[in-house]
């Protein structure tokens, strides 16, 4: 969540019954997947499919959602995420970094026609201005000031 409270659970958090609720819990756990595989590849984002997954189980499964935020490595971005719309400056930097080499491996093998490269690079750069642009976690800030 951005500015107000400061709970690691999204607003409305709320598990739903039903159907819903399953395919909630189906879209987490395609989500979690997504997030696990894109540790793998580096075109493939990995913590906003995390912070995707945390947000429907946080609404399917309160026990899947309490294993992500408690998880070492994946908890953290998707509680500063939460808290504050912050993304850590490794983060920023890995995301730029993987967009700027998912642009080049699009224009060096796939040769498209000047119009794609141009929406490519577009809806990349915008991409990248959005990552760029959000806050560093406070805790990150924090130790900063602190060295």
């Amino acid at each position: 969540m951005i500015g107000g409270s400061v709970s690691t659970k999204a607003p409305c958090a709320v598990i739903t019954g039903g159907m819903t609720r399953h395919l909630y819990l189906a879209l987490g756990f395609v989500s979690l997947a997504l997030g696990i595989i894109g540790a793998f590849l580096p075109l493939l984002p990995t913590t906003i499919f995390i912070i995707i997954a945390a947000y429907f189980f946080g609404r399917s499964s309160e026990r899947l959602e309490a294993k992500i935020l408690a998880h070492p490595r994946l908890g953290p971005p998707v509680i500063a995420w939460r808290r504050e719309g912050a993304i850590s400056a490794r983060a920023k930097i890995a995301a730029c970094t993987g967009m700027a080499f998912g642009y080049a491996v699009f224009h060096l093998t796939g040769n498209p026609a000047p119009l794609w490269r141009g929406l490519a690079a577009a809806g990349l750069i915008a991409s990248a201005l959005f990552v760029v642009t959000r806050p560093r976690p406070s805790a990150e800030r924090e130790a900063e000031q602190a060295r």
